[in-house]
């Protein structure tokens, strides 16, 4: 009789409690710097988001979907945290050790200031400039756009494809607190590069939306700092290699994508090739290290199924 009585108030209790999950991992990270709450606790907050969906409500594609645009607002925001303090952020930023690795790479210059003298036309912008940089923005869909296709096309593959997505994010994100690095266009306006290397996408987002650039430009440019790995060419090879395993077509298109990121961020100044190379290191990683990682989120699964039958009856 006892467990009968309290298992419908402690159903309740689970429910309530990932609904605050929830809702916290919206509110705080918008609250954060009003509220002057440590990083920690906005990292938590946002971690306890999908953590609380999975237990609020039972396993299907649409909870999938909501769990995975949970875990990107949760990116977006931690990501941007180590800025929150510049001054803090700028005492531990690395900015020479890309440097010297790309000078290795190009025999003596950066590889990107190699192409954009031997490509870009000054003063006036070529079409190539153009052409790159859109490449460059469609990375803010890309991305979405193949889980997408895979969702409507090959829904078995998407938890799998969303979860591999999620850790390439996951873990550059990391990276970005532990090791925060200066973009090339970054360290060669602060004299570091000895050689110039112009982000050749400001210059064309100034011509392409005049007034409405800088609040575009400081949407976009939440923490210009993290740039070791390059998550745009990390995750667009994720997403590449996803595509792949659907078709031929849907993983030329994604490849021809990823190589044509890859080309446009070192020619554009907003990566290092450095940069790139870890970024496919990243990758490789999270596909063959998956396995050894399986036996937890097995466990965290088993756990978070059992609060869920708890939650909902």
């Amino acid at each position: 009789m006892k467990t009968t009585r309290s298992s419908p108030l402690l159903g309740r209790a689970v429910r309530a409690g990932a609904a605050v999950a929830i809702g916290a991992a919206v509110a705080v990270p918008l609250l954060r710097r009003r509220a002057r709450l440590p990083a920690s606790a906005t990292v938590v907050a946002c971690a306890a988001g999908p953590l609380g969906l999975a237990v609020l409500h039972p396993r299907s594609r649409k909870r999938d979907v909501v769990m995975y645009a949970l875990q990107m607002w949760a990116f977006t925001m931690v990501h941007e945290l180590p800025y929150d303090d510049p001054e803090r952020l700028r005492a531990r930023l690395r900015i020479r050790y890309p440097i010297v690795a790309d000078r290795a790479i190009g025999r003596g210059r950066l590889p990107g200031a190699r192409l954009q003298r031997a490509l870009a036309r000054l003063p006036r912008v070529a079409i190539l400039d153009r052409f790159l940089t859109w490449v460059h923005w469609l990375w803010f869909v890309e991305p979405y756009a193949a889980l997408l296709f895979i969702l409507l096309r090959h829904p078995a593959r998407f938890p799998r494809a969303a979860r591999q997505l999620a850790a390439v994010f996951d873990l550059g994100c990391a990276v970005y607190f532990a090791a925060p690095t200066a973009p090339p266009w970054w360290a060669s306006e602060q004299g570091h590069t000895g050689e110039q290397v112009r982000r050749i996408m400001v210059e064309v987002g100034e011509g392409t939306w005049g007034s409405a650039w800088p609040r575009m430009y400081s949407a976009l440019g939440g923490n210009p700092w993290a740039a070791m790995p390059s998550l745009h060419f990390a995750t667009s090879l994720t997403a590449a290699i996803s595509l792949s395993k659907t078709g031929r077509a849907p993983g030329a298109v994604g490849w021809a994508y990823a190589l044509t990121l890859g080309f446009a961020l070192v020619y554009l100044g907003e990566h290092y090739v450095t940069d790139l190379a870890a970024g496919a290191g990243l990758v490789t990683a999270v596909r063959y290290g998956e396995p050894l990682a399986e036996p937890a989120v097995h466990a965290v699964n088993r756990r978070l199924q059992g609060l869920e039958r708890l939650a909902n009856g």
